[in-house]
């Protein structure tokens, strides 16, 4: 499926990997996963990021979750496959894994540990799609990687065709402001935060990658139209429903809490691999609290 800055909207899920009772990656799972992603309106999947905890697969493991991704989306929405590698040879393998099992792009984190300047990571991202030939997300997540990019080298790469997109999971309401104001008709810019989701929409963001919408993509999507629209006061109404939630799933390192209100909603994705650990009890009890409160 072809993707482009044009067709980079709405939401798309940062999908989690399930794991069955052995710890290992449940492909049944995936299948009915995506199924009801796509029934409850996603318009992307974005499996491998930190939800999907891309650090704790191996290489086949990864290449099997991108497959078997693709497999249940069979066509209908885009498969954005997450590369959190630490390095430019690790992504290139990495992305060529994922292109073969079928992805239609690749979210790219800004490399990391080795902290390049903005000439270094531009030039990282350049040759990296020089490389694969595939549409390329670039994803910033300043508070994982200690790197954050100024907006005029983003939306140089944006001009000169490196990226079509960017998931910005930041709070940098100035950066993302200009940011839309030099690409904003070359760059989709997605949102990362589900705190700050209405707003940055109102910023000129065109849908988000949100972990949150494993458990139902509606509400998010209902937000968007929302601010679209004009009626703020409405989107925030909705926002403000399912903060308790929110709060639950993210006192503990993603995908914990994740893993636990998917647990609690029906859905089998198993525990955590390490170094995470299932949520604690406290956790459970909050996530049992506001899923009564949204009447779940």
């Amino acid at each position: 499926m072809s993707i482009s800055t044009e067709s980079l909207r709405g939401i798309i899920c940062a999908t989690a990997t399930p794991f069955d009772s052995q710890g290992k990656i449940n492909r049944d799972a995936i299948h009915a996963h995506v199924q009801y992603l796509i029934e409850k309106g996603a318009a992307g999947l974005a499996p491998l990021g930190g939800t999907g905890e891309y650090p704790a697969l191996s290489p086949q493991e990864r290449q099997n979750v991108v497959r078997w991704t693709v497999e249940a989306a069979s066509g209908r929405i885009p498969v954005i496959a997450g590369v959190l590698a630490t390095g430019y040879e690790d992504a290139v393998q990495s992305g060529l894994a994922a292109r073969d099992a079928g992805a239609d792009g690749l979210m790219v984190v800004t490399p990391y540990y080795a902290l390049g300047t903005d000439e270094g990571v531009r030039a990282y991202f350049s040759n990296y799609k020089a490389a694969l030939q595939l549409p390329i997300v670039l994803y910033e997540i300043p508070r994982r990687t200690q790197i954050e990019l100024r907006a005029d080298t983003i939306a140089q790469m944006a001009e000169d065709g490196t990226i079509i997109g960017i998931k910005y999971s930041g709070s940098d309401f100035a950066k993302l402001t200009r940011l839309v104001q030099l690409a904003g008709n070359k760059l989709a810019v997605l949102s990362g935060e589900e705190p700050l989701f209405p707003a940055q929409i109102a910023l000129g963001a065109v849908g988000g990658v949100l972990a949150l919408s494993n458990l139902d993509p509606a509400p998010w999507n209902q937000m968007q139209a929302l601010v679209q629209a004009g009626d703020m006061q409405g989107a925030m109404k909705i926002h403000q429903r399912y903060a308790n939630l929110a709060d639950a799933v993210y006192s503990e390192m993603n995908p914990s809490g994740l893993k636990a209100a998917l647990q609690l909603k029906g859905f089998d994705f198993g525990h955590p691999r390490l170094p995470l650990l299932p949520a604690r009890q406290q956790t459970m009890s909050r996530l049992q609290q506001a899923f009564e409160q949204l009447g779940e």
